[in-house]
C-alpha cells in the first residue's frame, strides 16, 4: 500500500517537483501517508477551490481539517499533531498549496 500512496501523492505535484515529493513521502509511514492522502483527497472532492495560500493559512486550514476529522471519528491518535506538521511540510515543500480547504 505504501508504494501506491507514494505514487499517487507524488502525482498530484507539478512534474519538476515530483522527485522531491517522492523522496519526502518515501520516508513516511503508511499511516502518515494515509493522513496526507485523506487531506488531499478531501480537497479534490470537496472543492474546486484553488488558491495560493501562505504557510500560515495552510496551517490554519489543516487544523480545521483535523478538527472536522476528529469530530467525525471518535478516534484521536496521539500523533495527530505530528501528522499535521508532516502534511504542512508536504504541501509547502512540493508547492502543493493549491490543496487547501476553503474557509468555512
Amino acid at each position: 500500500m505504501r508504494p501506491t500512496l507514494v505514487t499517487a501523492l507524488s502525482a498530484v505535484v507539478d512534474k519538476p517537483l515530483q522527485p522531491r515529493a517522492r523522496h519526502f513521502l518515501s520516508g513516511l509511514s503508511c499511516d502518515e501517508l494515509q493522513f496526507i492522502a485523506e487531506y488531499v483527497g478531501s480537497c479534490i472532492l470537496d472543492s474546486a477551490f484553488v488558491c495560493g495560500c501562505s504557510r500560515e493559512q495552510l496551517a490554519a486550514r489543516i487544523a480545521a481539517f483535523q478538527q472536522a476529522r476528529q469530530a467525525e471519528t471518535a478516534a484521536c491518535s496521539a500523533d495527530q499533531e505530528h501528522k499535521m506538521i508532516l502534511l504542512l511540510e508536504f504541501l509547502c515543500r512540493t508547492g502543493a498549496q493549491q490543496f487547501s480547504m476553503p474557509n468555512a
